[in-house]
């Protein structure tokens, strides 16, 4: 064997061992829990919660990290030593942070300066780097920049979410969620309500649907400001240069992984909605969730809404995103909330009048 052959053999083997360990991750994991989410107002509505904050990481994105690691290890893209860059607004990152952590790789992760402090720790923590940027949209850029500088590799989850991930089983979110909702009253939901923040989670459950035949529908739900809505509506790749206050979801530009086609229906949330909504279900829950699991509760209610006015039975699944922990300075923050201008009264309300809380 020559010497070249020894270097491609030894490449070979470090990224042989790189992807059992991430599957080894895992395979010690236990699947998360789908939880049952009471709603004494709507007798003949079950509605459920995919609790994804149970990952190693705490959230959604681990699911999307591992796919993303794995992707970029197969394809030849990450070898021993390789700088691992993405643009993140902060739980992508955590996950991903972990991940180069246990291939032993460097990590930077580019984000806004508005991310909150508990996740910039949280990805410090796992041994990653905060790149932190003035501009929301030139994290884009900014990461891919930096993959050049440091002959490194960008994940760039906002392209390659939708094709990193099995979206045909390995039991993937849907194939999970509905393998759990099997024994339940109404197995086959009526919908299943998710977020976009790259894509990737509405990509392959809508393409699941489609190749399973579920009688499903998908609605993703929008915070105020994202460009998906106004994409999906309009058959257009726009870019509004808004920048999302609920962490983990919206985005300003239309994402390369956000399938539409998929996508049966979409609803925007109010931001100050999301947080009365997760206000609301903290002593229900008897914990705190992030906002965007907030905005996944109140697009899943308004349907549930709708279900009840048209005498419809049926179940409705949706997510748990993240802990609340990760936002004590923020979304459960009165002054922090004062000083955003959020005005979450009359929100509160209507939150508390379908919930039956008075």
């Amino acid at each position: 064997m020559d010497d070249v052959d020894r270097t491609s053999r030894l490449a070979r083997d470090w990224v042989d061992e790189a992807i059992r360990r991430v599957e080894a991750d895992a395979n010690r994991s236990a699947d998360t829990h789908l939880v049952p989410f009471p709603l004494p107002a709507f007798p003949a509505v079950d509605l459920y919660l995919k609790d994804e904050s149970t990952h190693p990481t705490g959230s959604l994105k681990h699911r999307l990290a591992r796919s993303l690691f794995l992707y970029a290890l197969c394809n030849g893209e990450i070898a021993e030593g390789t700088t691992v860059i993405e643009a993140s607004s902060g739980s992508t990152a955590v996950s991903e942070a972990y991940f180069a952590r246990m291939l032993g790789l460097p990590f930077v992760a580019v984000m806004p300066r508005s991310t909150s402090e508990e996740k910039i720790s949280l990805i410090e923590r796992e041994g990653g780097r905060c790149h932190l940027v003035a501009d929301p949209t030139s994290v884009y850029a900014e990461a891919a920049r930096l993959a050049q500088a440091t002959a490194g590799h960008y994940l760039d989850q906002f392209t390659y979410a939708e094709r990193a991930t099995d979206w045909r089983g390995n039991n993937n979110i849907a194939e999970s969620i509905f393998e759990q909702m099997r024994l339940e009253r109404f197995p086959v939901p009526r919908w299943i309500v998710v977020g976009a923040g790259t894509g990737g989670t509405s990509a392959t459950i809508g393409r699941y649907l489609r190749l399973r035949r579920y009688d499903t529908s998908l609605a993703v739900v929008d915070p105020e400001g994202s460009a998906f809505f106004p994409g999906w509506r309009d058959g257009d790749e726009l870019t509004t240069g808004s920048a999302s206050r609920i962490e983990g979801i919206g985005r300003p530009r239309v994402e390369p992984s956000f399938l539409p086609g998929v996508v049966d229906r979409m609803i925007v949330v109010p931001d100050a909605a999301s947080i009365a909504m997760v206000r609301a279900v903290e002593p229900i829950l008897g914990r705190r969730v992030g906002a965007s699991t907030g905005t996944n509760l109140w697009g899943a209610l308004k349907i549930a809404a709708e279900l009840r006015a048209g005498g419809q039975a049926g179940s409705i699944v949706t997510l748990l995103c993240d802990g609340g922990e990760r936002y004590a300075n923020t979304y459960f923050d009165d002054d922090w909330l004062a000083a955003q201008g959020f005005q979450i009264a009359a929100h509160r309300d209507a939150v508390a009048s379908l919930l039956e809380l008075r």
